[in-house]
């Protein structure tokens, strides 16, 4: 895809690519050609940080972007539009990233800003490290990793505000408030908790 060239030679900040979604997102800019530059951390002391530093990078990057016509691209979760079990510091640190740079999406259009804010809605990646937090608790299929990092490319190459992966996340969104008990239904019965083996609930750290 045309716009896909774009990013030979562009200058791409990748966070969190020594595992998962962040692995596979560097691989994919590193075959298109893309400037590289990555850093890892740890999910469960970003959780901790619940999402201050994304704030402050995205403040510290926006001077630059706007003279670069750059974008920024958000990995957010269906656990950040929708409440769900077992994963609370998670879906709280999405549902603020969500807020964040929703906002600041808003604020950047009504500047005429140069800089574009791709925000992306993922759902169940086999990551490592969902399929951990994961297991033994929920009846859903796990996408691929690497499809999902592709996905997010190119929403973010396109410039797209918003984009969703995969396919059911979308029609989660979208029909999340029309039917509030049948929702719930949904994600409750989508887990194989049972209150008689498991005594406790795991919220997630």
């Amino acid at each position: 895809m045309y716009f896909l060239e774009s990013l030979k030679g562009a200058r791409v900040l990748v966070t969190g690519a020594s595992t998962g979604i962040g692995e596979q997102l560097a691989y994919h800019y590193a075959r298109l050609g893309a400037q590289l530059v990555i850093t890892a951390r740890r999910g469960n002391v970003l959780e901790q940080v619940n999402f201050l530093s994304y704030v402050q990078m995205t403040q510290k990057a926006l001077p630059a972007l706007e003279k670069s016509n750059g974008s920024i691209v958000v990995v957010s979760s269906l656990l950040g539009k929708m409440c769900g079990p077992f994963a609370l510091p998670y879906a709280a640190t999405k549902f603020a990233l969500n807020g964040f740079f929703g906002g600041l999406q808003h604020e950047l259009a009504m500047q005429k800003s140069n800089v574009s804010i791709t925000i992306c809605i993922l759902g169940l990646i086999d990551t490592d490290s969902a399929m951990e937090k994961i297991k033994g608790y929920i009846n859903m299929t796990a996408y691929p990793a690497h499809e999902a990092a592709w996905h997010i490319i190119e929403a973010g190459a396109s410039r797209q505000p918003e984009t969703f992966y995969p396919w059911y996340t979308f029609y989660a969104c979208l029909f999340r408030d029309w039917f509030p008990y049948l929702r719930d239904q949904a994600i409750q019965n989508s887990y194989t908790y049972n209150p008689q083996v498991n005594k406790e609930p795991v919220t997630g750290s």
